[in-house]
């Protein structure tokens, strides 16, 4: 068993659509990025890429590339996936918390947790996602942007 932890933070800007966990969400700003800028799936990419030493997801799939522009984090994630096949890996468990003021998210839970799943070939109940607020303090708090934070298992595949 091995494990790995993810991190990602994105502003909020007007003109963007919200997209986390593979879910575009009706609110009046987007998170801006080079891809969709899904930090909710950038942070799962980097939990699982960190448990099999394999970097970040800037290394495979860096800013810049024209390819990757608007690119859905999903098609990214499932990208993942494969490399984990390449090293012998399955996913054994993901566990995602998204830290947003707003919107509220609570509806769009299940949908981002049957994306996650689908995109890595794995039942949804290996799949958490969690939402919280920064509790009024800070940039979040502010409305500025959204960060998740992840936890993902990896363990040999058999």
């Amino acid at each position: 068993m091995r494990t790995g932890i993810g991190y990602d933070i994105h502003p909020l800007v007007a003109g963007r659509p919200l997209v986390l966990g593979g879910v575009t969400i009706p609110f009046e700003k987007g998170l801006d990025g080079w891809s969709d800028a899904d930090v909710l799936t950038h942070a799962v990419m980097d939990a699982l890429l960190g448990a099999a030493a394999l970097g970040d997801i800037g290394r495979h799939f860096p800013p810049g590339e024209e390819d990757l522009r608007n690119i859905s984090s999903l098609v990214l994630l499932q990208g993942v996936r494969d490399l984990l096949k390449g090293k012998s890996y399955k996913v054994s468990n993901i566990d995602v918390t998204v830290i947003a003021e707003r919107p509220r998210l609570a509806d769009h839970i299940y949908a981002m947790r049957a994306n996650l799943a689908a995109a890595l070939g794995v039942d949804i109940d290996l799949v958490s996602v969690k939402a919280s607020t920064n509790n009024g303090i800070g940039e979040l708090a502010a409305g500025e942007g959204i960060a998740a934070m992840a936890v993902a298992g990896i363990e040999a595949a058999s």
